[in-house]
Order: C-alpha cells, then structure tokens, then sequence
C-alpha cells in the first residue's frame, strides 16, 4: 500500500494549501463541471459552498435530492439520477470525464444511500477525478481557488466604478 503525504509552505495561507494540494496530487482546475451528491445533514452547509462554484463558472450536476435542494436556493443544476434509481446515469458522467470535482458526503446519520456513495467515490477514484468527502476541505478548496484565480472584470464594472 502506498500513502501519500505533504504540506505546502507559504507566507499566505491559501497558496500553502494549494502547493499541499497539488503535491498531495489533487488536479485543481478553476473550470469544468461539479458533481454534487450530499448526505441530507449537510445540504443546507453545503449550498453556499455550491454557489462559490456556480458563481466561478462551473457547472453544477447533482443526485436528484441534492440537484432539488440547489435548484430550490436557485443554482442552476442538472440532475444526475443513482444506481438506487435504477440508473447508471451518475457513474456514466463520471467515467466519460465529463468532471472536475465530485462532492460526495456520507450520511452518519442514515445510512440509507450508503451504496450510492460507495458507488460515485469508487468511479471518481478510477478516473483519477478529485473527489472531496469534507465541506470543510470543499471550503478550502474553494478559497485556493478563489485566491490563484485570476478576476476578469467587464468594461461595464469598470464604468461604474468610476
């Protein structure tokens, strides 16, 4: 078994997280689509996190209790259905590489869509797709994000600044 550990140093706490993450061997794209599928205790913490995504650009896919919680708080999403479901669906955007991030968190509360979970990380793991199970580490990849991106403002933000 191999492990694999680092850290990133950095006057600024944002660029040492992001050479941690990258040494550690995480793909950190500021495009792409998002795959969302929270545990139900988490949704209502996990919608402005999704927003952060949505606002940079990124698409946004979820599960279908998931994509209705954020179409409801007005993220424009598409909804992805799970092998409980009977679908093949979710896995099949994964495996077609369609993803940047999945977002997957796991109900300690209910184990109820315990083997829908197991199912979305194991094909994001095979097909080396950056997978997050915590909102606190989907937080800090975001502020990275938010921090080594570059702002591209309109002419019309300029005017009003102005």
């Amino acid at each position: 078994m191999l492990f694999r550990s680092a850290i990133g140093y950095d006057q600024q706490i944002h660029r040492a997280a992001y050479k941690a993450m990258t040494a550690a061997g995480l793909t950190l794209r500021n495009y792409g689509t998002v795959l969302v599928s929270v545990a139900d205790e988490d949704k209502e913490e996990a919608v402005p996190l999704i927003r952060r995504f949505y606002d940079m650009g990124f698409n946004i896919e979820a599960t279908p209790l998931t994509g209705r919680m954020l179409k409801a708080n007005g993220i424009r999403t598409r909804i992805r259905r799970k092998p409980s479901e009977g679908s093949e669906e979710v896995l099949d955007f994964i495996r077609a590489g369609y993803v940047s991030y999945v977002i997957n968190t796991r109900a300690i509360l209910s184990g109820v869509h315990y083997g829908d979970g197991t199912a979305i990380r194991r094909a994001a793991a095979a097909n080396n797709i950056t997978m997050l199970t915590s909102l606190d580490t989907v937080r800090l990849l975001l502020d990275v994000l938010e921090e080594v991106t570059l702002g591209v403002s309109t002419i019309d933000a300029e005017r009003e600044e102005k």
